[in-house]
């Protein structure tokens, strides 16, 4: 998911404060990801359950990450989508409601891991992790899907300007 998250910030980085802020958001909420999952570089030499503070931290980020996509920047890039014609208009609606899934991935996983006092529920962790992981990778993915029309839109106007 990184070496993606480095190919759409070449992509689009730059373009746009919004989007440069959003993939920002992803990268900090990626890498607490390898972290509390102890994944390389952030592997620990022994085995250990991350602290509830770590987990906390990272719930903190993903439903600061998914919020922003819902209540900011998917708006924008609807918005946005709507200038450009009625075929990437049609894009947008048919990608938005594909999302709606993994932000409720991501929210049941908020509410399993924010508050948790007990550390049982941190044995369930990794396969959480593992589920949650791959939503995101979806989400990423569609996410995606709209910033490229919205940069090839605005690519195609730019060169006709």
């Amino acid at each position: 998911m990184l070496r993606e998250l480095e190919k759409a910030e070449q992509k689009w980085g730059g373009s746009n404060k919004l989007i440069d802020q959003w993939l920002e958001n992803r990268r900090k909420l990626l890498v607490h990801y390898c972290q509390i999952a102890g994944l390389p570089p952030y592997t620990k030499s022994e085995k250990s359950l991350p602290s509830f503070e770590n987990v906390k931290s990272f719930c903190d980020l993903l439903v600061d990450y998914v919020s922003e996509g819902h209540f900011e920047v998917y708006d924008r890039v609807v918005t946005a989508c709507e200038k450009f014609g009625e075929s990437s208009k049609t894009l947008a609606q048919q990608v938005l409601p594909q999302i709606t899934p993994t932000t409720n991935i991501a929210l049941d996983f908020n509410d399993k891991y924010a508050e948790a006092q007990d550390d049982q529920v941190l044995y369930q962790l990794d396969k959480d992790l593992s589920e949650l992981a791959q939503a995101m990778e979806t989400r990423f993915e569609l996410e995606d899907e709209l910033l490229e029309v919205l940069h090839n839109k605005y690519s195609e106007q730019a060169q006709q300007a």
